[in-house]
C-alpha cells in the first residue's frame, strides 16, 4: 500500500498524531550515579540512621579509605529517626543528606517529598521483591525478626519453636519487646501477623499483651535484657544474637518477618554526590561483604552472614507490608490500650 507523504495527511490527522507524539511518556530513566570528584570536594556526608555502631564503623572505615570522605553519623532508634526527618524537612531546615531505616517508618516521609529518586546501578541485581516501587528507598538489607533467647536461663527443649510458643504460661514476665505503642517497626510487626494468622492475628496480639511483657524502647535494647538475665526470651532482629556478647542464640521458629533496611537520598541534600556515593559503597559488594561480616543479612547475591541456615532464611521469610501513617496511628494507640499498663 502506497503511505502519503505527512504533508498531504488532513489537518484534523497531522494535529491528532502530533498530540499523541507529545503526551506519549518518555522512557524511565535511571537516576544519575555519583560524581566522585564533587563527592570529594563536598568532603563529607551527614547520615541519619538506625545503624548500630559495630556495624557502622566497618562501613565508615571502608568508605573512608576508599574515598577520604568523613561521615557524620546520628543514631537513633526508627521512631525518633523519622520524626527528627520530617520536624527539620516541614521546618524547611534538613540537615541530614541521607537516611537509614526499616522501610515502614522511613516511608512515612514519602508524602512530604522528603526523599530524592535515586537507583544506583550497583543494586541492580538486589532481588525484585525488596525494590521500592517509587524509587525513593533503597534496600540494601533485611533484618529479619524472630526470637532470641539465653541459652543458660532456657533449655534446649524448651526453646520457642514458634510464635504460639511465647504465650506458654513459663513465659510469663520473661519475654522483651519494643513498646509497640511507641515503636512503629514493631506495631508494623505485630500487623503483619495477620499474613500468617489472619483475623486471629488480634487474638495473638491480646495473649502476648496478657503476657506482661517488658517494654523496652527498640529492638537494639532487647538482646540486653536477654544477656543480663532480665529477660529470658525477646522479640528482636535475628542478627543480633551473633552481634551481641553473652548467652544468646535465636530459636529457628520458621515464622520469620522482615521489613528491608533503606538508605534514602534527601531530595534537598546539601552534600547529594556524597550521599550518592556513600549508597553505592553501602550496595556494592566490598560495602555488602563488610555488613554481612557483622552478621547482617544482605541482598547482594551470594553473600551470605555467619548464621546457621542464613540461605534458610532469606528463601522463607515474609516481606512485611507498609503501613501508612493513618493505619499505624490507629494501630498504636490500640496496642497501647493493651500493652501499657494503666
Amino acid at each position: 500500500m502506497r503511505t502519503l507523504p505527512l504533508a498531504l495527511l488532513p489537518r484534523y490527522f497531522l494535529i491528532v498524531a502530533l498530540s499523541a507524539a507529545v503526551v506519549l511518556p518518555p522512557a524511565p530513566i535511571r537516576a544519575q550515579d555519583a560524581n566522585i570528584d564533587a563527592a570529594k570536594k563536598e568532603g563529607k556526608v551527614v547520615i541519619y540512621g538506625t545503624i548500630i555502631p559495630q556495624v557502622m564503623g566497618l562501613i565508615e572505615k571502608g568508605f573512608a579509605a576508599k574515598y577520604g570522605i568523613n561521615i557524620e553519623y546520628w543514631r537513633a532508634d526508627a521512631t525518633k529517626v523519622i520524626d527528627r526527618v520530617l520536624t527539620e524537612w516541614r521546618a524547611g531546615k534538613p540537615g541530614f543528606d541521607v537516611v537509614i531505616g526499616a522501610r515502614g517508618p522511613l516511608a512515612l516521609a514519602k508524602a512530604d517529598g522528603v526523599y530524592a529518586k535515586f537507583n544506583p546501578a550497583v543494586a541492580s541485581k538486589f532481588p525484585a521483591k525488596f525494590k521500592d516501587k517509587d524509587g525513593q528507598l533503597i534496600a540494601w538489607r533485611i533484618t529479619p525478626v524472630g526470637i532470641l533467647y539465653n541459652t543458660e536461663l532456657v533449655k534446649a527443649s524448651d526453646v520457642p519453636k514458634s510464635l504460639d510458643d511465647l504465650l506458654d504460661a513459663r513465659w510469663q514476665g520473661k519475654i522483651a519487646m519494643p513498646d509497640p505503642s511507641r515503636h512503629a517497626s514493631t506495631a508494623q510487626y505485630l500487623w503483619n501477623l495477620q499474613q500468617i494468622k489472619g483475623e486471629k492475628w488480634l487474638d495473638f496480639v491480646r495473649a502476648l499483651a496478657r503476657q506482661n511483657p517488658m517494654l523496652v524502647e527498640s529492638y537494639s535494647t532487647v538482646p540486653n535484657t536477654i544477656v543480663r538475665g532480665e529477660t529470658s526470651l525477646g522479640i528482636t532482629y535475628i542478627q543480633y544474637a551473633g552481634q551481641t556478647k553473652g548467652p544468646i542464640n535465636f530459636a529457628p521458629i520458621g515464622q520469620v518477618f522482615s521489613d528491608p533496611s533503606d538508605a534514602a537520598l534527601s531530595a534537598k541534600a546539601a552534600n547529594a554526590n556524597a550521599g550518592k556515593l556513600f549508597i553505592e559503597y553501602l550496595c556494592s559488594p566490598e560495602g555488602q561483604q563488610r555488613v554481612a561480616e557483622t552478621g547482617e543479612f544482605v541482598l547482594a547475591p551470594g553473600i551470605f552472614p555467619k548464621v546457621k541456615g542464613a540461605d534458610k532464611i532469606m528463601a522463607s521469610l515474609f516481606l512485611m507490608e507498609e503501613a501508612n501513617s493513618e493505619t499505624l496511628a490507629k494501630l498504636q494507640g490500640d496496642f497501647r490500650g493493651l500493652f501499657v499498663k494503666k
